[in-house]
This record gives C-alpha cells, structure tokens and sequence, in this order.
C-alpha cells in the first residue's frame, strides 16, 4: 500500500519498516547513499602574484595566505598541483598603478610573467586569469573613469586588450570580473580575433556588491579611493536579476559562469542551475575563508569539518566548482574524509 502525501505540515505514516538511518550507521554506507561529493578536482586555488622581491609576505586577514613574489610563484603552484587541485585563477599586485591601468594588459605585467613562469613549472595545470581594472587603476575601480564617472567603450577597450594580452601569456581561461555590460561580448571577439578561440570565458555573471570582500582588498590593495561599486556590482537583495546576467553573458559567449559570493548566495546559484545548463562555479571569497579561521584559531568550530561541510552545500546547491582559499587544504582533507 502507498500512503499519499498529504497537505503541508499534516503527519504522514512512514511506509511499513521504513528508517531513513540505516544507511547512516558506517562510513562505508554513508559513502554509498551519499547524494554529493566534493573532490580535489572540483576545488581551484586563488593565487596573489606580486611584483615584488619577497618569495611571500603573509596577509594579515587571510592566515595561510600570501602575496608570492617571483621566487615563489613556481613552488607555490607545484605544491597546490601536488595536493591534487588542478587549477588555479591568478590575481595581480603591480608595483605601479595609473589612471588607464594599462598594467594590466603589459606584455611585461606581473599576472602574465606569472603564467609564464607557472606555465614552465606546473605544464599540467589549468591557469585561470582574473580580467579586471581594480588591482591596476589608481583610483581602484573596475572600470576606466572619465570626469568620475565610469567609461564604457574605455573600459570594454581595456579589458578587451587585458584578456588577449593574458592569453598570449599562456592563460587557459580568462574571467571577466568588473561586472562591465558587454564585457563578455568584447572579450570573445577580441580572443578570436587574435587567434585564441580555444580560451575560455569563465564569466563572474553575478557578483553582488557583498561585504564579503574586504580581506581580498587589503590583499591586492584594490580598495577605491574614493566611492563603492555598488553602481555596477549587483545589489545583494536582487535575486531574478542574477538569472537575467547569467543569461545575457552565455549570449555574449560565455563558456562558463560564477556565482559570488558563494555561501551568501546559495539560493541564487541553485537559481542559476535550474536556469543554465553551461559549467557554473561559485566562489567562497575572502571574507568566507576569514570568518572561518578567525574562529578556527579561537578554537571556537572545527576548521576541517566547517570547511568541507560548506564546500558540500556549495555543490548541492548547483556548483560544478569551487573557488576557494581553503582549495589546497581541503584537497588533502577530502582524501582522508569519511
């Protein structure tokens, strides 16, 4: 007999015999009803490169990161790839910055010497380049600025000559970030033009202007001088919006896409998988990694267990991959875990 369901918050009878915890009882049957895994393989490892003399210098809001100066860019992505995490998305500190950020589309710029360097060293993983202006312009905006106020066609132009400039360096893919209309649509018919039709786009098509941001600022040094970027970040209380982004950027010719914040925004990435069928990443930024060593250190949560517990809500709600600072970690964690 089959008891049919009744309406919301009625009590059904259980089916005779039924107990949902018998396949909770062992690590060996836990692993077999288990509807999500997570894996080294989904996990990719943010890396600040810096132009700079130090192999590393610790960031104080991020414990266990660093900026890595040339010297150390090699060994840092080998000890990463050994841990079993097979990409990394690189982000740069130039030790100059302009109006016009043209540091960040330099033959000679410090994200593209990094991929070459990585790309040498580590043949095998997949290199990954943030495309913005902030970590390049003076003011620390996304965007190229006229008058104050932001300036479109520039700014496109920019980011156009960035991901060419970054691809001709070795960078396998190639995400746009300034939350820029069109910037997709500008960047794919600059990479054909140039001959890489084979880089991928992997698209931060909804990025909320989250407060979740603030230790990757003090890292790269990108916070704006003067302002916010609420006029082009999405508002966090928006969520039809993101599906709005995320379609308009696959449009443009975007390969893949991100959601970010990740933990904040797990609703809107399950959203964004209902909607999408292309390769959807979420990114568990700075602030995510912090709060939960913050906490670690005061012996207030157990790191690993926090940290691969939320790792699994991230892809149960939709993520076919992670970026995370705790990627290298949790590499080795995932193959000892029940």
């Amino acid at each position: 007999m089959t008891t049919q369901p009744g309406p919301l918050g009625a009590r059904a009878a259980a089916p005779a015999g039924e107990r949902l915890d018998r396949f909770r009882r062992t690590p060996a049957l836990r692993s077999l009803a288990r509807e999500t895994s997570v894996r080294g393989g989904d996990l990719v490892q943010p890396m600040f490169v810096a132009e700079q003399s130090a192999a590393r210098s610790p960031i104080a809001a991020m414990p266990g990161i660093d900026r890595l100066g040339a010297t150390g860019w090699a060994a840092a992505a080998e000890a990463i790839a050994a841990a079993g995490v097979p990409a990394l998305i690189l982000f740069g500190i130039p030790a100059r910055k302009d109006a016009h950020a043209t540091g960040a589309w330099s033959e000679d710029g410090v994200v593209q010497n990094a991929l070459r360097n990585i790309r040498d060293a580590v043949p095998e993983v997949a290199l990954i380049a943030d495309v913005c202006l902030c970590e390049y312009t003076d003011h620390g905006h996304c965007r190229i600025l006229r008058d104050g106020a932001s300036a479109r066609e520039e700014t496109l132009e920019a980011l156009a000559h960035t991901a060419v400039s970054l691809a001709e360096a070795g960078a396998d893919v190639v995400a746009p970030s300034a939350m820029a209309d069109g910037q997709v649509a500008a960047i794919r018919e600059a990479l054909d033009e140039a001959g890489f039709g084979d880089v991928a786009i992997l698209s931060y098509a909804v990025k909320y202007a989250s407060a979740f941001y603030g230790p990757f600022r003090e890292a790269a040094g990108s916070a704006p001088v003067r302002g916010d970027r609420r006029a082009h970040q999405m508002d966090p209380a928006n969520a039809r919006e993101a599906l709005r982004e995320a379609e308009q950027d696959l449009a443009e010719g975007a390969d893949a896409l991100m959601v970010k914040p990740a933990l904040a925004c797990l609703d809107v990435l399950r959203a964004v998988r209902e909607r999408c069928d292309a390769p959807l990443a979420a990114y568990s930024v700075s602030g995510e990694y912090a709060m939960v060593k913050a906490a670690a250190e005061r012996g207030w949560i157990d790191e690993r267990a926090t940290v691969l517990e939320t790792l699994g809500a991230i892809r149960r709600a939709g993520a076919d991959f992670i970026l995370t600072y705790h990627a290298r970690e949790a590499a080795g964690w995932l193959t000892t875990s029940a």
